[in-house]
């Protein structure tokens, strides 16, 4: 009697979750599609403080409006008004387009409904096609009320560029667009409180002015920065509240000075930075070019390490030590035991997502070692971590030559994407908060939980492992290629696959897995001071 080989379980077993993975990857990168990048409102953040900036001895000097002494042109240029609101109006462009393409989408979304017979009994359709209806109206609802704000805000541009009469036709706009919420309706599509601050500038800038009685207090919770100083200079002006308005005057003073040092920091510093970065990859290339094998970046280039698994080790690690247990199971475990601070403010979200990060690196890093322990003693420079070698030089030269290259990369994203493609939501929740406390513990995760894990999984094991079925090279694009994927926003893949790569090289060159954490946690820590200092406007 012939004896029958029976398939091996793990392969199925493989086969399953990966197709479980696949799908949730899918929808999570389908999902931030919709999702607006935060290059368009780091942008605007930065033009804020060149407006503050821009204050800074206009007050009491005799230049014409809109232009600023030589001394500030260096950071602030010499006509901050109108480039502020040439790049306002770009963004509110891109919006403009967002919401055109949800309001297709949706109405498209309602004629096929329309259009089909309806069901006797419910399928498993129908709730997707009605979240999809839901995510689409709230993204709707998003686009309208980042369009009323960017409205509000170009009209104070455009009244100190002697617009007045569009800036009151804009502000028209965004009190035609803002109704008070009705009796019937338990929200309405766009905040009202933004229609009542158009009509208060619009009363402020009119002739003959209006003021409303709420017009101090509906500026200062609805404006700020240069916004709100400009808005209640006016109004102090129309009220004769002299006093008011010099208090005010030195405050803005005090503001641009200090803003000054901000700028330098996020203006200046990415730029000294490239150059220095420009001029090592030129060094490295020119070496390559005239010492052949023997250069720096041929160092280790094609040398291969020893992998004693196969491919079927290297899938398990990826989809069950970094996919599964991070986007399924821990989500999932921590819902059923009802573990959410996401309810309890800054300090609460910060602790939620170390604790969400320590957790899925612990795990993951579990299943790593239980995938290869059988394997002990490990061959040669496997996970090698060594004080003596060059690593430091390999991480902070990687980081200068990673900056000019990424902002290339960056602005060739910018066109392809428009605004749109999603962001990792950490770096919003940094912009907007200042608590020191939790910035301190998020600056933790990025700059150092973030590179420990990353790289021992995506340089230290993957990109190692797959050097037994690629050339070196093949092996950095493919592990930077998911290590692009695995961050879950469509617009940040090219950027974050050149970064992954770049680390990739020092790896290999380095043969250190302390170089790709230095660099990636410069990187990850200079993205979270900027953040932090363009927050703090």
């Amino acid at each position: 009697m012939t004896e029958q080989r029976s398939m091996p379980l793990r392969p199925i077993i493989l086969g399953i979750l990966t197709v479980l993975v696949v799908l949730q990857v899918s929808t999570l990168l389908l999902a931030s599609w919709n999702e607006p990048q935060i290059t368009s409102r780091l942008q605007l953040y930065q033009t804020d403080l060149l407006l503050n900036a821009a204050e800074l001895d206009i007050v009491s000097s005799s230049n014409e409006a809109g232009d600023v002494p030589p001394v500030q042109n260096v950071l602030v240029g010499a006509n901050p008004l109108a480039t502020a609101l040439k790049q306002y109006q770009e963004v509110r462009e891109s919006a403009e387009t967002s919401l055109q393409g949800f309001q297709k989408r949706l109405d498209d979304l309602n004629t096929n409904a329309a259009g089909a017979s309806p069901p006797a009994i419910a399928t498993p359709s129908r709730p997707a096609a009605a979240e999809s209806t839901q995510t689409l109206q709230r993204a709707i609802q998003q686009q309208q009320s980042l369009l009323n704000q960017l409205d509000v805000r170009i009209g104070l541009l455009q009244v100190n560029q002697d617009e007045t009469q569009s800036a009151l036709e804009l502000w028209q706009q965004v009190m035609e667009r803002s109704p008070p919420p009705s009796p019937e309706s338990t929200a309405a599509a766009t905040d009202p409180s933004l229609g009542l601050t158009a009509e208060i500038l619009s009363g402020l800038w009119s002739q003959p002015a209006r003021i409303l009685p709420e017009a101090e207090a509906n500026v200062q919770k609805n404006l700020d920065g240069w916004f709100r100083y400009q808005s209640l200079a006016r109004l102090y002006t129309l009220q004769q509240r002299t006093e008011a308005l010099t208090e005010l005057q030195t405050l803005q003073q005090a503001i641009a000075q200090s803003t000054l040092g901000k700028l330098a920091v996020i203006g200046l510093m990415p730029v000294v930075g490239s150059l220095i970065g420009i001029v090592l990859l030129i060094v490295i290339v020119v070496q390559r070019v005239l010492k052949g094998s023997e250069s720096l970046l041929a160092q280790n280039g094609s040398l291969a390490w020893e992998t004693p698994w196969n491919w079927e080790i290297i899938w398990q690690v990826l989809i069950v030590g970094f996919f599964l247990v991070g986007q399924l199971a821990i989500p999932l475990l921590l819902r059923l035991v009802g573990f959410s601070f996401l309810a309890f403010g800054i300090r609460a979200k910060a602790a939620y997502t170390l604790t969400y990060y320590l957790s899925m690196s612990s795990l993951g890093l579990l299943v790593l070692y239980l995938s290869i322990r059988s394997y002990f003693p490990l061959p040669k420079d496997w996970f090698r971590v060594s004080l003596g070698d060059r690593w430091l030089a390999w991480g902070v030269g990687g980081y200068f030559v990673a900056l000019p290259l990424m902002i290339v990369v960056s602005l060739l994203n910018q066109q392809i994407w428009q605004g749109q493609g999603g962001s990792n939501p950490l770096l919003q929740i940094v912009l907007e908060e200042g608590d020191p406390i939790s910035l301190s513990i998020f600056f933790f995760t990025a700059s150092i939980a973030a590179p420990v894990f990353e790289e021992l999984l995506f340089r230290g094991f993957l990109l190692s492992s797959l050097t037994r079925y690629f050339p070196v090279w093949g092996a950095i694009l493919v592990s930077g290629l998911v290590f692009a994927i695995a961050h879950l926003s469509l617009s940040e893949v090219l950027p974050l696959t050149l970064l992954g790569c770049i680390l990739g090289v020092v790896y290999t060159r380095s043969r250190n897995m302390l170089a790709p954490m230095v660099l990636h946690s410069l990187w990850n820590g200079a993205t979270m001071l900027s953040l932090f200092v363009l927050g703090s406007n």
